[in-house]
């Protein structure tokens, strides 16, 4: 299999604008996870796909590999499809451009789920951490996800699921990490296809894979990634190194 990672990279952000261009240590934040992603010798090509010429920049001139956006996207898997439409590739993997602490052992737990399907049964794989913590179940920004006997995802929300009728069953809750691997054509199906109800009701892409039917594996992991979404998140960052 050839196993590629791509970054999506957007300039504008509501939070935080500009905040993979911040420094972080002497270089920026978006160069960081370029580097991190390399680094984990997990994949044979590295691409951050970006709308901005200053990202795009950025990531040249530091000898890595960037492929500019030729349209506007509403998310980031659509932005991934059209840098990867026409890359001889097998698995894409998803890794977000404010998180320059890439977790390596993450990455391959998601890798292994292809490695293992020997059927190709499976279309995408992704992460999720148990949480306990009372606010963090109810906290709408923690995406929530339920899955199977077999990992396999049944649905994700910002609502708490499940419904906690009965606290004495022994539910284990869990928040989705959005690392993602895609065949290629899970990848391509979802750029072709329009958004659903549910997709746009809770404002959550992965939905579109499960309204039409994609099989998403979740693999359970303790990780907690670190990301960065403010410029508080930067300054525990810079700390960090």
């Amino acid at each position: 299999m050839k196993i590629i990672a791509v970054i999506p990279a957007r300039y504008a952000s509501t939070r935080f604008p500009a905040k993979l261009m911040q420094d972080l240590g002497g270089k920026t934040v978006i160069t960081r996870t370029y580097e991190a992603a390399v680094n984990t010798n997990l994949f044979d090509d590295v691409f951050v796909v970006t709308d901005s010429d200053v990202i795009f920049d950025e990531i040249v001139s530091h000898g890595g590999k960037a492929i500019m956006s030729q349209k506007e996207h509403e998310s980031g898997s659509d932005r991934i499809a059209e840098a990867v439409e026409n890359l001889e590739v097998d698995i894409v993997v998803n890794v977000q451009g404010d998180e320059p602490f890439i977790d390596k052992d993450s990455l391959e737990k998601v890798i292994e789920v292809f490695r293992n399907d020997l059927d190709k049964k499976i279309d995408l794989a992704s992460l999720m951490r148990e949480i306990k913590d009372e606010h963090e179940i109810n906290n709408p920004n923690n995406v929530k996800v339920v899955v199977d006997q077999f990992g396999m995802a049944l649905y994700f929300s910002r609502s708490v699921i499940p419904y906690p009728r009965d606290n004495n069953v022994g539910v284990r809750y869990f928040q989705h990490i959005g690392i993602y691997a895609f065949r290629k054509q899970a990848l391509l199906d979802f750029y072709h296809l329009p958004m659903k109800s549910l997709e746009a009701s809770e404002k959550l892409e992965q939905l579109r894979y499960l309204e039409f039917g994609k099989r998403i594996r979740m693999v359970e992991t303790s990780h907690v990634s670190i990301g960065i979404d403010t410029p508080e998140d930067l300054e525990r960052a810079r700390k960090l190194l």
